[in-house]
């Protein structure tokens, strides 16, 4: 088992990370080189005043119109993503290997912090799955991948749960934990879970053309 872990911490963890840079390098350059051939006119009005503007609104909860027609489903995203990230950068643990790989290292959120906010991604990735259930208008569009993004992303919250409180063995979880996180790692640039590194593009995208050619707001 130790040797797994070694594994799973070691060349298996930089593998994760080579290809989530190298291959969210790619699909950056796939899309814009696409945006250019198809688009001539896409960056001619990009404008750098209305895309920020747009962001910022949009990164508020509640603060747009459908938000507001959505507000149960809008609290539970903005926990979900808010949980993601804070724990992704700030837990303890993620910083010290860090620190120990690199050597840098920044402030941490307290540990009993970072477990309720992994049991409060877990609930919403459970809300998310149950959701395309029971709304038809979303169980139209869902299929089996959708389940699974939501699994995939779940798991390493889930094992690190487990992990942290020692149910099961400890080593064991914290095995699946890492691998869990490092197949999240690999699949982002590749799946629909890309659309974090296209999220900002778009929304810049659509609120310079809201904002300078339509004179509207976004939001």
């Amino acid at each position: 088992m130790e040797r797994i872990y070694i594994l799973v911490s070691g060349p298996l963890a930089w593998i994760a990370w080579s290809v989530l840079i190298l291959g969210s390098i790619y699909r950056l350059w796939q899309v814009f080189s696409l945006a250019k051939q198809k688009e001539q006119v896409l960056f001619s009005y990009i404008s750098l005043k209305y895309a920020l503007r747009s962001i910022i609104n949009w990164s508020i909860p509640w603060n747009t119109t459908n938000m507001r027609l959505h507000p149960i489903f809008t609290g539970v995203a903005f926990l979900f993503h808010i949980g993601f990230f804070v724990i992704l950068i700030f837990l303890s643990a993620h910083v010290i290997m860090i620190e120990e790989g690199f050597g840098l290292s920044w402030p941490t959120i307290p540990d009993a912090l970072a477990d309720v906010m992994a049991f409060l991604v877990v609930g919403a990735c459970i809300f998310f799955g149950v959701r395309r259930i029971v709304r038809p208008e979303v169980a139209f569009v869902t299929d089996w991948t959708d389940f699974a993004l939501l699994g995939l992303v779940a798991a390493p919250f889930l094992t690190g749960i487990l992990a942290y409180h020692q149910w099961g063995d400890p080593l064991l979880m914290t095995i699946l934990h890492m691998l869990s996180a490092e197949i999240l790692l690999i699949s982002i640039p590749f799946t629909r879970l890309v659309h974090m590194l296209f999220a900002p593009f778009t929304r810049g995208y659509i609120g310079s053309e809201f904002g300078m050619v339509r004179h509207v707001k976004d939001w």
